[in-house]
């Protein structure tokens, strides 16, 4: 596994898989994947899908999913990550969902293409957008036509939360703070986060302690200590939460990351 160069909601990587799988888990951004070799497995939405070398996946936020190497072989892939706001901003506040997970359509194709370009160097705010821009059209045109009732959404009451959030990630706010904050009662707080978030408050809570940790953890500090700095009760708790978003152990990530 190698990390490229990132930018606020957006991260890239570099995978190869051989013999062990994820297993089954959520992350909370659009996870789109484009295999570059082998055969890539997985189960999605209730179905086993493929994907070829070429191909594009695409995952919706938070739908559950895991994934394996179709062939003995093993496979590799290039892995795109893009928080959902930045999709919903760039469409007008639309969150597009694709129903077919594994693509061969070009628009995607170049889309990802694009967006794994200077790799190794940090996300500018213009490429950033670019990004935006291009996989938007892409995710909207094989989505199809938005057929779903407009809904009135408070951008500034929920980003009032997230702010919050992102500010002070292992507190433990009350619902009713996070009301006061907003100015929305929970049930719409909870309806209007996800839909421009694509997950809500309590996992974005818990996705921001899990982005503390995985970079505690590439810094060097151990595993209990990692779990403890970034909110969790210990690291039995840090592992169930770990495997549970991203399909693994946090203690198999970082050997990933030191694998040569």
């Amino acid at each position: 596994m190698r990390f490229g160069g990132s930018a606020c909601g957006i991260e890239r990587a570099e995978i190869g898989l051989a013999g062990e799988a994820y297993a089954p888990h959520r992350h909370d951004t659009y996870a789109l994947g484009m295999t570059l070799s082998g055969v890539q497995a997985f189960r999605y939405r209730g179905s086993s899908r493929t994907s070829l070398s070429g191909n594009v996946f695409v995952l919706h936020p938070d739908e559950l999913h895991d994934g394996h190497p179709g062939t003995e072989t093993g496979l590799v892939y290039s892995a795109l990550y893009v928080a959902p706001h930045r999709i919903a901003e760039a469409l007008g506040g639309r969150m597009p969902f694709v129903p077919d997970p594994v693509s061969a359509d070009p628009r995607l194709a170049a889309a990802m293409r694009l967006a794994m370009t200077d790799f190794d160097t940090p996300i500018s705010e213009m490429q950033a957008t670019e990004i935006d821009t291009s996989l938007a059209d892409a995710l909207a045109a094989l989505a199809g036509p938005d057929t779903s009732a407009a809904r009135s959404v408070d951008i500034q009451a929920i980003e009032r939360v997230v702010s919050l959030i992102d500010a002070a990630p292992t507190e433990d706010f009350s619902i009713e703070t996070l009301e006061r904050l907003s100015g929305l009662e929970r049930w719409t707080l909870y309806r209007q986060f996800r839909g421009v978030h694509g997950v809500s408050p309590y996992r974005y809570v818990k996705m921001r302690r899990l982005d503390r940790v995985r970079a505690l953890i590439r810094s060097g500090l151990g595993l209990a200590e990692a779990a403890l700095e970034a909110g969790f009760s210990d690291q039995s708790h840090l592992t169930r939460q770990f495997k549970d978003t991203y399909g693994f152990a946090p203690g198999r990530w970082r050997r990933m990351l030191t694998a040569d």
